[in-house]
This record gives C-alpha cells, structure tokens and sequence, in this order.
C-alpha cells in the first residue's frame, strides 16, 4: 500500500450511491474525458456491488488509466479500505473490503472514502488556496457530511469525521435512526425523516419527500410544518457547528435542499439565529463543482489517500 500514483495520467472516478454508479476518466487536469453509469444491485450483496464498480470502472477505463478512486456510501475507512459500518441501503455492505476487493477485479490500485467526504475532497483544493475551515453537509435520503480544514479532510477514528447525520437533534427526541441509536439529526432532517414526520402528523401516507413538498406548496399546513421543522433542525445543527470550528464556508448540497424555498428559507434562518458575532455574516451556499463533483473528489482521492494493490499473487479479475 502506498500513497502515491503518477500525476500526469488519468484515473478513475467512481461514485457508488444506493441507486446509481457514475463513472468517469478524468484527466490530470481535471476534465472529464469518459462518462459511465449503472443502476446498483443495493439488494444484491456485497460482491454483487464489487462487480457492478468493476463492471463501471471498465467501462471508461484507458489503457494508460493509473488508479481508481471510490467515493462511496457508508462510514469508509480509507486507510484499512474498509466499509466500517453501513445502513441496510445497500445490503451486506458493512464489513467489505473495498479497495482490495475492486483492486482484485480492476487489477489498478485503488484508494476509497465516504462519498460526501470524497466530494468535499473536491470542493477543499489545496491547502491556502480557499476556505481554511469547510463545512459541508449533503442533505438526502441520509444526513452527511465533510470537514476540511486548510484544503484537508478531516477522516477521525475509523473513518467517522464528518458524519453530521448523527448529531443529536432536540427536534429528533425518541425518533429511530437508521444508525440503531435515536435522536439524532438524520431521523428529522433527511428526506425519509421529513416525509415520515409528515405521515405521523396528518395521518396521510406520502410515498417520498417530492409529494411531501408538492403539498407543503399547496400551503398543506402539515407539510409544511415537517418541512419547516427538517430544515430548522438542519440549521441548527449546521450553525453550531461552524461556531464550534470557526468555519469560514459552508456547503449544503443533496436533494432536499432543492425542494424549493420553504426549506431553504427556513434553514437559513435557523443557521443564522445560532451564529456567534464574528461569524454573523456566513450563509451556506450551494456546491460549485455542478454535476461531476462526486465522480472529481472520487478521482483526487488517488493522490491524497493510501493506494491499495491488487494481490500479486493471485492475479486481478477482470
């Protein structure tokens, strides 16, 4: 294992999320030179998924590509190449060694981390170059998140920093997360936390969060009171935590912020009501890296993190 590849050949990108794997070939310098994606086998296991990445990975893959880097969902040790711990989202997905498993099958050394984390890698760049303490937060159908301080994401014990999802929230009290424990932000903030909210107070089933939106648009007074409160607890938890580390920016990204303005509205006002006086003038802003951010941090985590080989021995599968 080791952390260095060549600088002046290109990689692989891969973004490994609970519905979809995106791929991409990027350059050196950053462009997108091959795009791919696949739906994921979520509920097929562990080597099912191994396969499918494979499967991406060959699909924009050169003959001069040097390594590949994965972003993917669950708490990601990238030092070990492990998925330390995970939802049930992707079945069996806990407890697989992903690097060594995906080198075995790409024969490239490969170096892994959390998604949200792997996008922030992006959005850090290089020490002194932009915000010395980034916030990042990725609201969906989980809470995550991302501290990066002077271009360098922070990873802690067992690749768990930045887990924002498992904050406690008041606004959350007795609720189930899906991390076994209760109470914390993701059970009220992330979309299957609003749209489940909704449900125990009107009684009304809604199958997603999109319907809970489209009602809270229609002034459905329960609606919108869960949409309200999913964003004041995320506002919350955001604002205390740039007191905490003196962030200097924050980036909230994820479907839920796009939901419309009832949300964001609500959110920034619960951010800005928690900040200290020198920091009164931060507002979260959205992710500039559009589209391609995930498969990019994916792409640059091969010249920041361990690069784990292929075995030798018994060769790669391909």
């Amino acid at each position: 294992m080791t952390a260095h590849r060549p600088h002046d050949a290109p990689v692989i990108g891969l973004d490994l999320g609970g519905t979809k794997i995106a791929a991409a070939l990027v350059a050196p310098d950053g462009t997108v030179l091959a795009r791919h994606s696949l739906p994921t086998p979520a509920t097929e296991g562990a080597e099912a998924v191994l396969d499918a990445l494979a499967v991406a990975a060959r699909a924009v893959r050169s003959s001069d590509a040097t390594a590949v880097g994965v972003a993917a969902a669950g708490v990601i040790d990238p030092v070990t190449g492990t998925v330390t711990s995970a939802t049930d989202t992707l079945r069996g997905w806990a407890g697989t060694a992903l690097a060594t498993g995906l080198a075995a099958r790409t024969g490239l050394p490969v170096a892994c981390d959390n998604d949200v984390r792997a996008a922030a890698t992006e959005l850090a760049g290089p020490a002194g170059q932009r915000a010395s303490v980034l916030l990042y937060a990725a609201v969906g159908t989980g809470v995550g998140g991302a501290v990066a301080v002077d271009g360098r994401v922070l990873h802690g014990a067992a690749g768990v920093a930045g887990h924002l999802g498992h904050l406690p929230s008041p606004e959350a009290e007795g609720l189930p997360c899906t991390c076994g424990a209760s109470g914390h932000l993701e059970a009220i903030a992330a979309g299957p936390g609003i749209t489940a909210h909704y449900t125990r107070m009107s009684g009304a089933p809604a199958d997603r969060l999109e319907t809970v939106a489209a009602r809270a648009a229609q002034a459905e007074p329960h609606a919108t009171a869960a949409v309200v409160l999913g964003a004041r607890a995320a506002g919350r938890a955001l604002g205390g935590l740039a007191n905490a580390l003196g962030a200097d920016r924050v980036v909230l990204a994820g479907g839920v912020p796009r939901i419309g303005a009832l949300y964001l509205d609500a959110l920034h006002a619960a951010f800005a009501a928690e900040l200290m006086p020198p920091l009164r003038s931060l507002r979260p802003v959205s992710p500039r890296g559009g589209p391609d951010t995930a498969v990019l941090g994916a792409a640059a985590l091969t010249s920041t993190l361990p690069l784990h080989h292929p075995d030798r021995t018994t060769g790669a599968r391909r």
